[in-house]
């Protein structure tokens, strides 16, 4: 995406704060406060004006000015229009302008993000490897060559399972393949960076739970010692499903372009298999997929599932929106044991909304970053970004509270195959990607779920 250089960023904030300002001039006496977002080499406008902000390298100071210098000017524009709803009149161009604020305020905050990510990839190094295993070049190139031409008549190929399935033409991605798209899933998909992940080599996965009901007592030196209840043993299963992409490319262009074959298959397969994890992951019913997360919640389709409960919903307060009382309660709620790791997690249009939330002496909840590094904070939480999360409305759970990764299980079995197809769409030639991959609840304790409702 073409980026705006300084000149062309300050004729567009210009052009942004001029209408407001001229305008609500006319109907106030008070002299508007000047956008503050003039640091230079700003990247970031409203996403309508100036498009998406992405973390480039750009100076992580001025994004940090940047942002809080937004924070500052939606402080101000917010007051306002609720001195003019007092005053029984709305303003549209300060509603307007608050909302382009408060895109601003959002990319912003995704650049600062997204470059502490950067930085922290950075600091691992170029050459890292996961545990012990090493890449395979000699397969990697016999991989490639499957792909761009069809040729599995490699004897070392053939020789080994755990290289290759020639009886169908499909292999196992190469490792270095598998890590790189393993890593960009955890990157677009905040349910898998933010969970407990396991990679499992059979078809399922168990996981035993005691019931904790462990009778004791007091007795004294001579007294006799009756049987005490013992626990028992409940069990939940974590069967993977499968997930697939299915991308096609010309005959042609395989022979002729030097395409990178592992960029382009990589991209194929990260946009797919993340979009389709984010909603398994958060509400997938557990046919040939994952079992969500918001599916454990009291009243949920499996609230009953788990030994140990439901997730516990709290009531926002409020039958249709978002309150600052709701989340105090939701984040009260959850046990002291589980709040030292917790984070909040909501979708980005139920987190504009709860921008503007303060507290009893007039303190907004949310908080931007100050440092790179440091997340955003609504009343001292953490706050994860989730896509997938439903948006603030009568009875939806618009966020939830607590230790992700102490709460859901992924399950990973071993990794990503590709069956190379030329025959069932010519003259284009398909690449058949899976992924076999599960989820679940594995402790609904270390979470709160916020449901718009009225207080019982």
């Amino acid at each position: 995406m073409k980026r705006m250089n300084m000149a062309a960023l300050v004729a567009v904030a210009t052009v942004l704060a001029h209408p407001f300002r001229t305008l609500a001039a006319a109907a106030s006496t008070k002299p508007e406060p000047k956008l503050r977002l003039t640091a230079p080499t700003l990247p970031a406008m409203p996403r309508a004006i100036a498009g998406t902000v992405r973390a480039d390298g750009s100076d992580p100071a001025t994004l940090i000015r940047a942002l809080n210098g937004a924070f500052d000017e939606f402080k101000t524009t917010h007051a306002r229009e609720i001195e003019e709803i007092k005053a029984g009149k709305t303003d549209v161009l300060t509603k307007d302008k608050l909302d382009a604020i408060n895109a601003t305020l959002t990319e912003l905050q995704t650049a600062v993000d997204d470059q502490a990510r950067i930085n922290a990839a950075a600091k691992l190094g170029d050459g890292a490897i996961i545990g012990d295993i090493k890449a395979d070049p000699d397969y990697t190139k016999a991989f490639k060559a499957h792909m761009r031409r069809g040729d599995n008549a490699s004897a070392e190929v053939r020789a080994a399972m755990q290289k290759g399935t020639d009886t169908d033409g499909g292999y196992l991605a190469p490792i270095e393949w598998d890590r790189t798209i393993g890593e960009k899933l955890k990157k677009i998909s905040p349910m898998r960076a933010e969970s407990r992940v396991i990679t499992i080599s059979v078809a399922g996965f168990k996981k035993y739970f005691s019931d904790r009901n462990v009778g004791s007592g007091w007795v004294g030196e001579t007294a006799s010692r009756p049987a005490t209840t013992t626990p028992q043993i409940g069990v939940l299963d974590f069967v993977p499903g499968e997930l697939y992409a299915n991308p096609a490319i010309s005959q042609q262009l395989l022979d002729d372009a030097a395409i990178d074959l592992e960029e382009w298959l990589g991209q194929e397969v990260d946009t797919e298999f993340s979009r389709q994890e984010g909603i398994g992951f958060l509400s997938g019913d557990g046919a040939n997929k994952p079992y969500g997360i918001l599916t454990y919640v009291t009243g949920a389709a499996n609230a009953a599932r788990h030994p140990y409960g439901a997730i516990k919903a709290v009531n926002s307060g409020d039958a249709a929106k978002l309150t600052g009382d709701g989340f105090v309660d939701l984040m009260y709620d959850l046990p002291s044991e589980f709040a030292g790791n917790a984070k909040l997690y909501i979708n980005r249009q139920s987190l504009g909304a709860a921008r503007k939330l303060k507290d009893g002496q007039g303190n907004f909840l949310w908080q931007p970053s100050y440092a790179l590094g440091q997340p955003q904070t609504l009343n001292g939480a953490p706050i994860v970004e989730m896509p997938d999360m439903p948006t603030a409305g009568a009875g939806n759970v618009a966020a939830l509270y607590g230790d992700m990764e102490a709460t859901y299980l992924v399950v990973d079995r071993i990794g990503i195959r590709v069956l190379r197809d030329p025959y069932s769409n010519k003259p284009f030639v398909h690449f058949y990607t899976t992924k076999r991959v599960g989820g679940g609840v594995h402790n609904p304790e270390p979470m709160r779920a916020l449901k718009i409702a009225v207080n019982a």
